[in-house]
């Protein structure tokens, strides 16, 4: 019995996890078949997929300033 709730649990989070990984990819700026491509890996390997995603799906890229009164520091 507690078997089935640590299973049921994991599922969970898992599922809640690849709903986070989704959302932030069709928010980043990339190109709509990139961001196809990476939610058919997280959908069709959601483990897998999930742990590729982290290490090479997310660019800490900074952006510029958006005006040119935000750019004087």
């Amino acid at each position: 019995m507690q078997t089935t709730y640590f299973w049921i649990g994991l599922a969970v989070i898992l599922v809640l996890l690849d709903a986070w990984i989704i959302n932030s990819i069709w928010r980043s700026d990339n190109a709509s078949a990139s961001k196809a491509g990476w939610s058919a890996v997280v959908v069709v390997l959601p483990f897998l997929g999930a742990a590729i995603w982290a290490i090479a799906g997310p660019r800490g890229v900074t952006k510029g300033p958006s005006s040119p009164e935000h750019s004087k520091g």
